[in-house]
């Protein structure tokens, strides 16, 4: 029979860890659903209203705010709102 080893030889569970590695996948899964929402927005506005310069500056927009929301914690999904936000205003107002 294979050999299992005792239960004083297994490792605890490093729960800080644990915990920092599932805030890092929330934090992330929070900023790409609203970067993703604002690309598909941008794309919107260029499909339906023809203004693609318009969504390229929101693709941008979005990029540079994604980057800033995965770099600063404290402002997170909000960066990438920004855009998402312009994107759906371009789209009801063109």
């Amino acid at each position: 029979m294979a050999d299992h080893g005792h239960a004083a030889d297994i490792p605890e569970m490093d729960y800080p860890e644990h915990e920092r590695t599932y805030t890092g996948f929330v934090h992330f899964a929070e900023v790409g659903t609203v970067a993703c929402l604002a690309i598909v927005a941008a794309l919107a506005v260029g499909g339906t209203k023809h203004a693609w310069g318009t969504a390229i500056i929101g693709t941008l927009l979005t990029l540079i705010g994604t980057g800033v929301g995965i770099a600063a914690p404290s402002i997170g999904w909000r960066a990438t709102l920004v855009p998402f936000v312009l994107m759906l205003l371009a789209l009801l107002l063109y």
